[in-house]
């Protein structure tokens, strides 16, 4: 009887063992599960509507009229989403000492939150079409240029306001990016490009405002847009860029998101690491069969909204916002 007994309690105290480790696992797998980032889809319809709206208004050249329409048209929508909305007002000159009314815009979300993400693209457009044959004098709507980082951002924050994040996200609209002096001018000046992104990284909008780190969007909706490791984002940024090529080629966009080095460029992240040494890199499309190594649209009429393409609006959109919703 005394040994049937034992046998009988070893069995009982296998089973809850047993028992107790299938809780441990099932346990074990809810928190997995709960670590798992719950990303939202993002909607390329919206996407492409956000930039079909800028490019309606015309060329946002700063003190123009549709720079001003555009520009309440930014605040609104971004106002509409949640975000604590700022402006930044100020006169800056050209390269040739015309005065413009720059206005960058900067829109948080979770302001309270230490850690924070930077998502940045410019909202003016080219005042010439320097790249074309005709008009070149004439302003370019620049739907790709300018419009595309914008549409893709706005739909970011649209996202974010319906579900939101566990960081503080910075959304900022760099003006008078896109006004820079042409390159077949003899006497070159320095930084005469990103006088949005320059005024900003001297003056943020927070004092001793700092990110973990930024990416900047540049001409994200071209078809069939490749987009490769940039120079100054791999000096700056080379484990951010790692981080967002992975999850780009995760989610079967690697045929967007291509493993390649290219040379640096002078784009607003230039200046953001150089002046306020927040790492940020460029999601920038790269073609080195064009005339200037971006696309064959750049700095030219033929930038309209007939170029967006939304496969590439979602490869942008979607990665950035994996990026996100897994930090």
């Amino acid at each position: 009887m005394e040994r049937l007994g034992i046998i009988k309690i070893s069995i009982i105290i296998i089973i809850g063992l047993f028992s107790c480790t299938e809780k441990n696992k099932s346990v074990q797998a809810k928190l997995d599960n709960s670590l798992t980032a719950d990303v939202p889809s993002f909607n390329v319809d919206s996407a492409f509507f956000f930039i079909e709206k800028q490019v309606e208004f015309g060329p946002r050249v700063p003190n123009s009229i549709a720079h001003e329409q555009c520009y309440n048209y930014l605040i609104n929508s971004l106002n509409r989403f949640g975000a604590i909305v700022k402006t930044q007002h100020q006169i800056v000159n050209r390269y040739d000492g015309y005065k413009m009314g720059m206005k960058n815009i900067i829109a948080s979300f979770n302001s309270n939150q230490y850690k924070r993400i930077l998502l940045c693209a410019h909202w003016d457009s080219r005042f010439i079409a320097d790249n074309d044959v005709k008009d070149v004098d004439k302003p370019i709507l620049g739907a790709n240029d300018g419009g595309s980082g914008v549409g893709v951002l706005l739909e970011i924050a649209r996202q974010i306001s319906l579900n939101n994040t566990s960081i503080g996200i910075d959304i900022i609209f760099f003006d008078v990016e896109d006004q820079g002096q042409p390159s077949n001018v003899i006497n070159q000046k320095p930084d005469t490009w990103c006088l949005g992104s320059q005024y900003w990284a001297k003056n943020p909008h927070k004092e001793n405002y700092f990110a973990d780190f930024g990416i900047l969007l540049d001409m994200v909706g071209g078809k069939d847009a490749k987009f490769t490791k940039e120079g100054v984002s791999v000096q700056f940024g080379s484990r951010i860029v790692e981080k967002v090529w992975e999850l780009a080629s995760k989610n079967g966009y690697s045929n967007y998101f291509v493993s390649k080095k290219t040379p640096p460029i002078i784009d607003d992240h230039l200046y953001i690491n150089n002046l306020i040494h927040i790492p940020t890199i460029n999601i920038v499309e790269y073609d080195e069969n064009t005339h200037n190594r971006f696309n064959a649209h750049h700095h030219k009429h033929t930038d309209n909204i007939s170029i967006i393409d939304k496969k590439t609006l979602k490869a942008v959109g979607q990665t950035v916002l994996e990026v996100i919703y897994n930090e």
